[in-house]
């Protein structure tokens, strides 16, 4: 976290400085002008003067002023609303503390810490502390040394403050009103310079603050960027509370209440509003494309140039117009915390979607608008020449001479050589400026300014048309607002008519990326978009994609089985909605992607139904049938899905049971002789089951390579449980007691005929439970031998694997008449002479077939494979404990039997609960680790199974003898019990002789024929002769051919 901190604010550090120095550069620019006023309106008789300034307004001075005022204001209101910043920026001082304490343990000299903390206290206090504004008119504005004196210049404290009514009047005017343009930022700059004019002349005029705090019934608070809201009465009162104090706190309290009805009626009438500002709209742009497509008339070509100078300036109003309307809305309802409803909401974003539809057009049309601009700027300009041609004529005629009749025909001739040429943003400040003096001793009449100033406001406007409508149109705010979108689109969603609108509420979110790359708080601002362009396709794809995807596909289900008379579908009882508006939308744009709703609701259903398809593949017609119907409906061009038009006895598939190897091999039983395997318990009336058919045609969908994938996650699986296994045998309590039957075995082989006593396995079979039980009863053997069964399973599977393999191989090549000869079909085409496409699939048609032979032919063994992994591991020395496993076979294969028992009596029982008839993986994993530890002759060595015989044998001759002396005593229940032991006596036998027949039968798999030195013999002399053949082939072969050079 401190890393982090440190270094985001490493990363604003340069742009504080940045920061620093041009609000610096502000406060010069601020002193100069104000100096300069001072010094053209000085009350100071003896002071020489440059131009006669008496009824000369330098209005155009006073606005600038006042913008780079605004600068400052909101500059003060970002940091202020700025949190998190403040909260760093505490913590880096904290930060900077402990280095100070301890400057070596952070590698900085301690003499380097002072100057930058200098820096960082110079840094905070002027731009951290919410001061930039008021640092700035607080200057030392009169000179020390007997220079500009501004305080106590009466003359120019009269023309500040009659130059701010006089500029205020007109910007008071034009408030909320339709032709309104940019005097919201005029009336934030007014209030600047009220102040400024305070600080420098300590007077207030109580009927112009009242006049300016009146101004906030109307326009209740101000965007001044993004959401960044400044409310002009709050400012007025902190600014200068001398002035607050004289009002009654009543109108101030008013004020605020205005605010908060402000925002009720605003609730209220917006969707009033938006219906209205659509017919507005509407009707511009269609007159828009009427009047930029007609060609331009040669004879009515200045009634046409001012008719596309109306046209332009109406669709910039209402960019204006729209702009303010959802920036003063929407931010006013965060900054009060008040919440927005569905309605309001709505509403707001059909306002937005106008707006992009302004810029829209004025992008679509650039071409003719950038010519109209052009000839539009020039014919402005003629009529304000025109207009000051006349003038001048006037100035001249009269033969008068003075000073200021001078200065204001060389401001009209200033102006007039200015108006001749390109319309930039100096020039006409210049004209500005040269008509605020051309303008004094009636140069104009009344009835001819007018016109000119409309005509220059004109000519301001188009000139910085299209920067302007861009300003205006840019929606970069709503990344603070990312809330309202899903309502938008759950909006969208539900009027699927106007589904073309999102075009534009894209594009207004794809406004909010110019501003985040200049994100410096980052290591790189791609983070930051990435974020944003993943929430807003979330958003996307949760309200509005997968939405449209879902009622499309149950749409066509419905449709399909309307002969089920499922739900009423009627369309003047149920209503209707045509979601196919939907697809006939261009694909949307967002940053570096397009959005086709078309192809990503087609890749749902094809991938839906491909799917569905396959797990049940009698359902193919349905799905067909939806298929073609999506097509006749929606336009949607679905892909078929080519599978077979029959069921497949495809069973689990392959990779479902290799993701899930460890919960197939405990749910399921494995059956050594039908190669099947059997459910344990199912929640149905019926058990799966999966065999070697099933497993060949799911190698058949997925490939033969899944085979050896198949077998890489059994050995990761094995891995796990041998590492179960290993801990087991290493237990104390179990080591001791199998160390202890060695010992007693090795000690009475020679009296028990070298076969294990049955009586010591029971004992250990019995004696276990003593070490604890589990809560459903079961003992720390049973636990043992179910991990046995496991790994049984799991070599069963692989064993299934490869017998699937090789019949799916069988299956393929069947239709090859004779294995041993194949002919060459790329040699038989190419004799023909075809083409080069069709070599190509002869070509690959002989590997295939070369594959399949191969395959068919050699098959691997992957039991060879796991035996020789994991054997080495096994028969080290670091693994003593685990040759003991051979004396805990008798007492596992006693636990088996009861268990295995006690499942078949289950079979006749109503509560089939545990019931099963085959449990082999037992048996496969007993023969597998008896292989890995190369125990064989180990445990035929115990004769194990013939002591059981014996055992059993003994028991049921001795019980057959009582019944023979019962039956003659004529005792019934002694006689049914004595029945009920031999029965008992016989099943115990026959399930110790098919565990005996099933650990035979595994063991062949394992080659119990071999000990691993027999094999290791064996493979070294098979190397011995293979290498001696390549040998003797190589002596044989005939020398090569000279080449010829």
């Amino acid at each position: 976290m401190r890393q982090k901190l440190n270094f985001i604010l490493a990363c604003c550090f340069m742009e504080k400085e940045e920061l620093s120095c041009f609000v610096t550069r502000c406060y010069e620019v601020v002193v100069n002008v104000v100096h300069q006023l001072a010094v053209l309106y000085t009350s100071n008789k003896n002071a020489p003067k440059i131009i006669e300034t008496s009824g000369v307004h330098f209005q155009a001075m006073y606005e600038h002023l006042g913008e780079l005022l605004t600068i400052l204001i909101t500059l003060d209101e970002i940091i202020d609303n700025h949190a998190t910043l403040k909260d760093h920026w505490t913590m880096y001082k904290r930060l900077l503390k402990s280095v100070h304490h301890n400057p070596s343990k952070f590698g900085i000299q301690e003499d380097k810490l002072k100057p930058f903390e200098k820096l960082l206290l110079k840094l905070e206090c002027q731009l951290l502390d919410g001061m930039i504004f008021q640092a700035c008119i607080e200057q030392q504005f009169d000179c020390l040394n007997g220079g500009v004196s501004v305080s106590k210049n009466g003359t120019f404290a009269e023309e500040f403050a009659h130059t701010l009514r006089t500029y205020f009047a007109n910007v008071e005017a034009k408030l909320g009103e339709p032709s309104e343009i940019d005097q919201r930022d005029k009336y934030v700059g007014i209030c600047g310079l009220f102040v400024l004019h305070f600080q420098i002349f300590r007077t207030v005029d109580k009927k112009f603050y009242k006049s300016l705090l009146d101004v906030c019934k109307k326009v209740p608070a101000i965007t001044l960027t993004a959401n960044i809201v400044w409310f002009a009465d709050n400012f007025l009162i902190q600014k200068i509370p001398a002035a607050a104090k004289l009002l009654d706190k009543k109108s101030i309290h008013t004020v605020k209440t205005q605010r908060e009805n402000f925002l009720q009626q605003r609730a209220q009438s917006l969707t009033k509003d938006m219906q209205s500002y659509y017919v507005f709209v509407s009707s511009w742009m269609t007159k828009m494309e009427s009047i930029l497509s007609k060609e331009q008339c040669r004879t009515k070509f200045s009634e046409e140039l001012s008719n596309r100078c109306n046209v332009f300036i109406q669709g910039f109003l209402y960019a204006y117009s729209l702009s303010t309307t959802v920036k003063t809305t929407m931010n006013l309802y965060m900054s009060m915390q008040k919440p927005m409803t569905k309605t309001s909401v709505k509403a707001l974003c059909r306002l937005v979607e106008l707006l992009k539809a302004i810029e829209h057009m004025f992008y679509r049309r650039s071409m003719v608008v950038a010519d109209s601009v052009t000839h539009i700027t020039q014919h402005l300009q003629y009529q304000a020449l025109h207009s000051i041609s006349v003038a001048k004529k006037r100035v001249i005629s009269d033969k008068k001479y003075s000073e200021q009749r001078l200065d204001v025909l060389s401001a009209l001739v200033l102006a007039e050589n200015t108006l001749n040429g390109p319309s930039t943003k100096q020039r006409r400040l210049i004209v500005s400026l040269a008509l605020s003096v051309g303008t004094q001793m009636k140069t104009f009449k009344d009835e001819e300014l007018i016109p000119l100033q409309l005509v220059l406001k004109k000519l301001d406007l188009i000139s910085e048309l299209i920067e302007r409508v861009r300003t205006q149109c840019d929606c970069c705010f709503l990344y603070w607002h990312r809330a309202v979108f899903p309502i938008y689109l759950d909006d969208v969603y539900e009027n699927a008519v106007d589904s073309a609108r999102l075009h534009y509420m894209f594009s207004a979110l794809r406004d909010c990326v110019p501003a985040m790359m200049h994100a410096r708080h980052l290591e790189s601002y791609e983070v930051l978009l990435e974020c944003y362009d993943k929430e807003i396709m979330e958003v996307l794809s949760e309200h509005l994609l997968d939405k449209l995807c879902k009622e499309i596909e149950k749409d066509l289900r419905l449709s399909v089985h309307t002969h089920l008379k499922l739900d009423d579908r009627n369309p003047f009882r149920v209503g209707m909605k045509d979601l196919a508006h939907f697809f006939f939308l261009n694909p949307i744009r967002f940053f570096n992607r397009f959005i086709d709703i078309k192809a990503y609701v087609t890749h749902y259903l094809d991938k839906t139904f491909y799917n569905l398809t396959t797990v049940a593949l009698h359902d193919w017609a349905t799905y067909s049938e939806m298929r073609n119907l999506a097509t006749q409906r929606y336009g949607l061009s679905m892909t078929e899905a080519h599978l077979p038009s029959q069921t497949l006895e495809q069973g689990l598939d392959v990779l479902e049971i290799m993701r899930n190897i460890h919960v197939f091999v405990s749910r399921y039983l494995y059956n050594l002789n039908n190669q099947i395997f059997i459910e344990r318990t199912s929640n149905n009336k019926h058990l799966n089951t999966i065999n070697i058919r099933h497993i060949a045609n799911s190698i058949r969908t997925h490939g033969t390579g899944i085979m050896n994938t198949t077998v890489n996650f059994t050995y990761q699986f094995l891995r796990k449980k041998f590492y179960i296994f290993s801990q087991f045998m290493y237990d104390e309590h179990i080591k001791s007691r199998l160390i202890k039957d060695i010992r007693f075995f090795r000690e009475v082989k020679d009296q028990n005929d070298h076969k294990y006593p049955f009586e010591r396995a029971d004992k250990f079979n019995r004696g276990i439970r003593k070490l604890g039980i589990t809560p459903d009863g079961q003992s720390y053997l049973d636990q043992f031998r179910q991990l046995i069964s496991q790994i049984g399973n799991a070599l069963g599977y692989v064993r299934m694997i490869r017998s699937g393999g090789l019949h799916c191989c069988s299956s393929a090549i069947r239709f090859v008449p004779d294995l041993e000869d194949i002919v060459n079909f790329e040699e038989l085409v190419k004799e023909e002479g075809l083409s080069e496409e069709t070599q190509k699939a002869a070509r690959q048609l002989d590997s295939v077939l070369s594959d399949l032979t191969r395959n068919f032919a050699e098959g691997t063994e992957y039991f060879k494979m796991l035996v020789d992994v994991f054997a080495p591991e096994f028969r080290s020395t670091k693994n003593m404990h685990l040759r003991n496993f051979y004396i805990i076979v008798p007492p596992l294969t006693l636990n088996f039997v009861e268990h295995s028992i006690s499942c078949k009596e289950k079979l006749n029982k109503k509560n089939k609960s545990g019931a099963a008839f085959t449990d082999d993986g037992f048996a496969m994993g007993v023969a597998y680790i008896l292989k890995l530890l190369d125990q064989y002759q180990e445990f035929d060595s115990l004769h194990w199974f013939q002591s059981v015989r014996e055992k059993y044998v003994k028991e049921i001759r001795a019980v057959a003898k009582q019944q023979n002396v019962q039956s003659t005593n004529q005792d019934e229940k002694l006689l049914q019990t004595m029945n009920l032991t031999h029965k008992r006596l016989e099943v115990c036998l026959q399930e110790f002789e098919l565990l005996y027949f099933s650990l035979s039968s595994a063991r062949i798999f394992f080659r119990a024929d071999k000990t691993a030195a027999e094999e290791s013999q064996e493979k070294k002399e098979k190397e011995e002769e293979s290498g001696k053949a390549s040998n003797g082939e190589l002596s044989n072969s005939t020398p090569a051919e000279p080449v010829v050079k």
